[in-house]
């Protein structure tokens, strides 16, 4: 019998078809037989407390001009399938916590969810990595702006980020004597009131931040190092930054190997591990990206080795 997989993703129509890593994993499903429906997050919802979702069969093709076809949308039940991909992009916002709250509802029907709905909720993509401090440049979590400009004064040459952001968006790194620091960290806490982070800044940046891609716990052989722009702090492909494919280090497999026990017990499958030089810096559970380019870069099925890994989990559960 065919599995079955939904995907609650942002509308498929506007995704960016030559990057987009879910579509990457869809491709894979529908290549194995398995039959596809298309959730978005408001179509998920509750009927006296059985998950439920508005849903559409989907089917995709690997063409830029026209990469899917849905059908009329359908009422079913989170229960019908055997998997659903959460795969909706930030905010993380009330609104997801919700989403991750009826997602949960149908991992107690016996759905598989990827990732797990709790470890959604639990695991902050920058805090989380704080877990690990071994693997941690310096790091500091707070909203105290005392604390955050002492944390300055110590390791000189910092980054400052709130912790619910995403594609480089407000990170700022803080020199030595720069006349900025009272207002950004004014404007990044909210006056005090907001958590964010600082990281002491970690000059191998130019070599380009690697995303390391987890399944299952185990790494895939190689990452994707995103180089920052000219006059560029952050190399984030949304920042303007570019990639190029590289080999896993050493050290790059020591992270993985220190992560990734913690990750499989959390149920979080498919992860991405973001690595300046020598250090992790974050760990990306909600939606990771950067399949399509390891792929075309090294020719590797990184969506279709997640959905091995799905089935045999369907094996067992």
């Amino acid at each position: 019998m065919s599995i079955k997989l939904a995907v609650v993703m942002d509308p498929i129509e506007s995704i960016h078809f030559k990057k987009d890593s879910t579509l990457a994993m869809l491709m894979a499903a529908q290549s194995r037989g398995w039959e596809l429906s298309y959730i978005e997050q408001q179509g998920l919802y509750l009927d006296d407390g059985k998950a439920m979702c508005r849903c559409q069969k989907l089917t995709v093709a690997d063409d830029p001009q026209n990469w899917f076809a849905k059908e009329e949308p359908q009422l079913k039940s989170l229960a019908d399938f055997d998997v659903i991909l959460m795969r909706k992009d930030p905010p993380f916002d009330n609104e997801y916590i919700y989403s991750t709250y009826i997602l949960e509802a149908a991992e107690k029907e016996g759905v598989l969810i990827v990732n797990k709905p709790q470890s959604l909720r639990d695991c902050n993509e920058k805090v989380f990595a704080t877990q690990f401090p071994q693997c941690c440049t310096p790091v500091l979590v707070t909203g105290d702006i005392t604390l955050l400009k002492q944390f300055h004064d110590k390791h000189k040459d910092v980054i400052y980020k709130p912790l619910d952001g995403m594609g480089g968006s407000s990170i700022f790194r803080v020199k030595p004597g720069d006349p900025n620091r009272s207002v950004i960290l004014e404007t990044l806490t909210n006056h005090g009131k907001q958590q964010i982070m600082a990281q002491r800044f970690i000059p191998e940046i130019i070599e380009g931040d690697k995303r390391i891609l987890v399944i299952d716990g185990k790494p895939v052989e190689y990452a994707l190092a995103r180089v920052p722009a000219v006059q560029e702090t952050r190399g984030n492909l949304a920042a303007g930054g570019t990639a190029k494919g590289i080999p896993l280090t050493d050290r790059d497999r020591w992270i993985c190997d220190q992560v990734g026990p913690s990750l499989k017990e959390k149920g979080l499958i498919f992860v991405g591990l973001d690595v300046i030089g020598d250090y992790l810096t974050e760990i990306n559970v909600t939606s990771p990206t950067c399949i399509k380019e390891l792929d075309a870069a090294f020719d590797l099925d990184i969506g279709g080795a997640l959905m091995d890994c799905i089935s045999a989990k369907l094996g067992k559960h």
